[in-house]
């Protein structure tokens, strides 16, 4: 099995204890682990948005400590002062019955804010994406029903394209969907600025790769998209691309850049860099007790740096710091000259955020310690 793209460029890639740990990182709980108060047993998939000069955090909330199953919920909470303090939960959608609603992504467009959330019926059965817009009004999220059927859950914002529609990456879930197999990475394509009307396409895979868990992200370089996908088989990022808009892929297939099997996120900096946030380490495996950025430099497309957001074992920090942390599903915004990154710690159920300076992440000619440059 041959590599169809190379995703890092720079030195060696370290190991995770090698890698350097960014300075100057404020860090706050958006949603504690709180069982006793709000019956709480499991919290994944957070998203973040800036609307109105509020920051906006959702994310799936559970009383069951199993994911997955119909007892999962929509919640979201707000900050008015940049991260530091959160409002109660607010309940965005719980549906009775075989219906659950789970995490999903934002998307801020002129004066509204729409939310788009993975939703399923009974255990993990017809995986669908349903629409919300904030009423601002009155606070409450309004729900435009079922937008993207086919097995589609949505892991990353619609980004837009140079073509006039939107790109939201995430993943086709097979679970009871007659006649589909596999857990793909795939993309829905918006009509224009219609937020209601989506075309879903399926990225196919490399022969060969086995299991495949396909929760996707996406940045846009120019007239390329690149997608870049959790496998799950392996500890690869798998990667595939796009000269049309998103229309059709090339095969996901597996990069030269270990990723853990978790949910990675993308996106681009203002200073024309790409980011790729999850874990990204030569000894990363299937453990998910680091958090790493690994950063392009601006107008390229490889990965050549890395850091660390933070470890595991965080005594410092607001939150959990145990050695079997299981920091994963990230999603990032950048605004006044900081990333905002949130992230959940699946071991003890919480919501957190990290908000960075972009001075951190600025390039740097320095060789890590330890790592020797490589020479082509």
């Amino acid at each position: 099995m041959t590599n169809s793209y190379s995703l890092w460029s720079g030195c060696e890639l370290p190991k995770s204890a090698d890698i350097p740990v960014l300075d100057n990182v404020v860090f706050s709980v958006i949603q504690p682990h709180q069982p006793e108060v709000d019956g709480g047993n499991w919290v994944l998939g957070v998203a973040l948005v800036w609307h109105k000069n509020r920051l906006y955090a959702s994310y799936g909330f559970n009383c069951n400590a199993h994911e997955n199953t119909a007892t999962e919920q929509a919640h979201c909470r707000i900050s008015d002062d940049g991260g530091r303090t959160w409002s109660d939960a607010v309940v965005m959608d719980a549906p009775e019955g075989s219906l659950a609603v789970s995490h999903g992504v934002f998307l801020s467009r002129r004066d509204e804010l729409w939310a788009f959330h993975g939703a399923f019926h009974d255990n993990f059965q017809r995986t669908h994406t349903r629409a919300y817009r904030l009423d601002d009004k009155i606070g409450a999220w309004l729900s435009k029903g079922l937008v993207i059927g086919d097995g589609f859950w949505p892991m990353q914002e619609p980004l837009k394209m140079a073509n006039g529609n939107w790109i939201m990456s995430g993943v086709r879930i097979s679970k009871g969907h007659d006649g589909v197999e596999g857990d793909l990475p795939a993309v829905a394509i918006s009509h224009g600025e219609d937020l209601t009307a989506w075309d879903l396409v399926v990225i196919q895979p490399q022969s060969g790769l086995g299991q495949i868990w396909g929760e996707s992200t996406v940045f846009i370089a120019g007239n390329r998209i690149f997608n870049i996908a959790r496998w799950g088989e392996q500890a690869k990022a798998l990667v595939s691309v796009s000269d049309d808009y998103g229309r059709s892929w090339g095969e996901a297939a597996p990069s030269n850049l270990n990723m853990n099997t978790s949910k990675p996120y993308t996106g681009t900096l203002s200073t024309g860099e790409h980011y790729l946030i999850g874990a990204t380490a030569a000894d990363c495996a299937h453990q998910r007790n680091v958090l790493t950025i690994a950063l392009t430099r601006p107008g390229e497309t490889t990965f050549s740096r890395v850091f660390v957001i933070r470890h595991g074992v965080f005594p410092q920090g607001p939150g959990p710091s145990r050695p079997d942390a299981r920091l994963s599903y990230p999603y990032a915004i950048e605004r006044g000259g900081k990333l905002y990154i949130g992230y959940a710690d699946k071991k003890e159920p919480t919501v957190e955020l990290a908000v960075v300076p972009l001075s951190a992440l600025a390039p740097t000619d320095a060789v890590l310690p330890g790592i020797k440059e490589q020479h082509t």
